[in-house]
């Protein structure tokens, strides 16, 4: 019997960010053979607060945790893949593909995560006969031809920092919603369209500054 779909409820990006975290925790925990799990054991080893856990677990899951047993490992698993949409996979492109996009665009786990790059683009680094190739590699001038071909909503931009903003303007006109961007730069786009920043420097500036003050 085909089960009932959970309904669509209202996520904080916080609890958003959270989810996958939960979801490799698991992941680990149901290969080491654990088959029921706590809220306060899945916050102790998360570092998180234990109402905070249940909180984001019942948005996303129909599993309710039993007294002294805890969750359904394999239950929490399905939710959270459901819910995150990784058992859809979903098609990206990327655009910039220098040394870190080059990586990303033959990086195999994103598979794992529900998307897949089907395609780069560059102004330079292209290939000169890109239909052959596996992850092909196109000129800039076809960009917004085979987004919306292909009917790709997603893209990761991966060029110089003075050139990002034109690369998101590009890509919104061939139709793309969403944007991982990982120039070092804010970027702005009109109303519907979700940009995430991974500004890598601002990531390695609050490390080095932890570090600063532990060696006080």
């Amino acid at each position: 019997m085909r089960e009932q779909a959970l309904p669509v409820r209202e996520i904080s990006r916080q609890a958003l960010y959270r989810l996958p975290f939960y979801l490799s925790y698991l992941k680990k925990a149901a290969t080491d053979g654990v088959l029921y799990i706590s809220a306060p054991k899945m916050a102790a080893d998360l570092d998180l607060n234990e109402v905070q856990v249940r909180k984001d677990l019942a948005k996303v899951s129909s599993c309710a945790g039993k007294p002294k047993i805890g969750y359904e490992t394999a239950k929490l698993i399905k939710d959270l893949e459901n819910f995150l949409g990784y058992d859809n996979t979903t098609d990206a492109v990327i655009v910039g593909v220098g040394s870190l996009g080059s990586s990303l665009l033959h990086y195999g786990g994103f598979s794992e995560c529900g998307f897949r790059i089907v395609a780069g683009f560059d102004a330079v680094n292209f290939d000169e006969d890109p239909f052959e190739k596996e992850k092909p590699v196109f000129p800039m001038r076809k960009l917004g031809e085979l987004c919306k071909r292909l009917k790709v909503h997603l893209a990761i931009i991966a060029v110089p920092a003075d050139s990002a903003q034109s690369v998101c303007d590009e890509l919104v006109k061939s139709g793309i919603l969403a944007i991982l961007n990982f120039a070092p730069v804010h970027l702005t786009a009109e109303p519907g369209i979700l940009i995430q920043d991974m500004n890598i420097a601002s990531a390695l500036a609050v490390l080095s500054s932890h570090i600063r003050k532990e060696l006080l």
